[in-house]
């Protein structure tokens, strides 16, 4: 894979993109997978997993905590559980996945267990997590700032039972504690209390893990889950494509008239990335799903809309670009916790769409986002995947486009530059 410049030159296409775009797998349940495979009662296979930097530290993490997640040949993934070890460090780099799921899975080391990632982790929220542990009787040593670096203090167990929590800032907080819960000794009861759940069908993604594993779940009340203790059965599954990570290069019909097939598209999914039929489809695309994969034409320009974006708030950066050269304004709605992302996406977004000529308002859980006369500029990604994401889609649209820091996108798409390059020239492979 050749580096790419940086700034990087977005490709800009005056004329409609045709292209058909093959995704890898979701990270969202590549993660998953790897945790419940890493707590299973024997070996896993992961067919098809996503390989980048996010499922790269988590698999590394696991094997850190004992576990081998071995290379295969056809780069799938086999695990093979092994005794939860103390006495080690794990990075968390930038991925909320980590951070959030595996200091369950850590409390049930023989040992301490030391946390840290990347400077931009420091920022990013974990209290709520570390605060229900505490709550199910598990020693925690921090700063007393509830973020990292921080040691989670491992006895062999954890008791179980009920807790409460606060999950508003992130579903992951729920995820991590459900995923580890069939080791618990009485299992879990996790009870949301708070302003509604943000990306409610990552919780729901966490559920079917679970039962596809063979775990007894019990969420038939809002905001409420009950996992019984019990053995999780091994794993052989082939990981759906990513259906966020599509949603740039599908993007790329919308803001070009153009049509992108993405092969393999789920018909059924707990991925919250599949809101994107919808989203494209009210701002004006021809979206077709058949049992090839899913096609999106654009239209000659895109609509502005008004949509709540709260339980599929990832999609939020690459559907404001394209809002930002729509034929009129939109407002992206529900989307507050994004502020505890990678970055704070919201003054992210904001101030990036008005260096290429849009005007966005701020409020407390929206963008309004104005199109404007186009310019030039260079866009500043935060070390954030979707914002270069976005970056890119702006840059398809409006000439004269850098985008700093573009290799960001390794987060959870390795080789996005070159993926993008390919679908712009034509030449993507089918």
């Amino acid at each position: 894979m050749a580096p790419h410049p940086d700034p990087w030159p977005a490709p800009s296409r005056p004329t409609p993109v045709d292209a058909t775009v093959r995704l890898p797998g979701s990270k969202s349940l590549t993660n998953r997978y790897l945790v419940l495979a890493a707590l299973a009662d024997g070996p896993s296979r992961l067919r098809l997993p996503l390989r980048s930097r996010d499922t790269e530290l988590m698999a590394a993490a696991l094997r850190a905590l004992g576990t081998r997640v071995i290379d295969a040949p056809d780069g799938d993934w086999i695990v093979e559980p092994g005794p939860i070890r103390g006495g080690v460090d794990v990075d968390c780099g930038l991925a909320g996945t980590v951070m959030r799921f595996v200091p369950p899975v850590a409390a049930l080391a023989d040992g301490p267990v030391r946390f840290d990632g990347d400077p931009g982790a420091r920022t990013r929220p974990v209290a709520t997590g570390l605060r229900a542990l505490r709550d199910l009787g598990v020693e925690i040593s921090d700063d007393g700032d509830g973020r990292m670096p921080f040691t989670v203090h491992g006895r062999g167990e954890i008791p179980g039972g009920r807790v409460e929590m606060d999950a508003s800032a992130s579903s992951q907080f729920v995820s991590g504690l459900l995923l580890a819960a069939p080791r618990f000794d009485r299992g879990v009861t996790v009870v949301h209390r708070g302003d509604p759940l943000p990306s409610a069908p990552h919780v729901v993604m966490t559920v079917e893990a679970l039962r596809d594993a063979g775990v007894t779940v019990d969420d038939c009340e809002p905001d409420r889950w009950t996992v019984d203790p019990g053995p999780i059965l091994p794993l052989d599954v082939v990981v759906e494509p990513d259906l966020s990570n599509a949603a740039a290069f599908l993007a790329g019909a919308m803001v070009t008239g153009g049509r992108i097939h993405v092969p393999d598209w789920p018909h059924h999914t707990t991925q919250a990335g599949d809101h994107i039929r919808d989203v494209f489809d009210a701002m004006g695309g021809d979206v077709a799903l058949d049992r090839d994969g899913l096609t999106v034409t654009g239209p000659d320009r895109p609509s502005g809309l008004d949509v709540d974006l709260h339980d599929a708030g990832e999609l939020t950066p690459v559907v404001a670009a394209v809002a930002a050269v729509a034929d009129s304004p939109s407002w992206l709605r529900g989307i507050s916790h994004l502020r505890g992302h990678e970055t704070d996406r919201l003054a992210a977004l904001a101030r990036e769409i008005e260096k290429v000529g849009g005007r966005v308002e701020v409020t407390e859980d929206a963008l309004h986002v104005v199109p404007g006369p186009p310019r030039p500029a260079t866009i500043h990604t935060y070390a954030d995947h979707r914002m270069a994401m976005a970056a890119a889609v702006l840059g398809l649209a409006i000439p004269g486009v850098l985008v700093e820091d573009v290799a960001t996108t390794g987060k959870t798409l390795p080789d996005f530059p070159g993926m993008w390059e390919a679908m712009v020239a034509g030449t993507a492979p089918a």
